[in-house]
């Protein structure tokens, strides 16, 4: 089954730009995926001091 992904514009400061693609390449991973693990990384920090956030199916779907 396929992956459902959301895609939407992200406007970056040229230099925060400049500084994950050098991750991303450090890390050997494509900007995008840098993206989207540091999102990751943020919520579940986030989570852990504020707890977990509830996703309604109806949420997900009003996309």
């Amino acid at each position: 089954m396929p992956v459902i992904r959301t895609q939407f514009t992200l406007r970056l400061d040229p230099v925060n730009h400049v500084k994950i693609k050098k991750i991303a390449a450090e890390e050997s991973r494509t900007m995008t995926n840098m993206i989207e693990y540091l999102i990751k990384k943020e919520i579940s920090r986030y989570e852990k001091e504020n707890g977990e956030i509830p996703v309604s199916d109806e949420e997900l779907y009003l996309e």
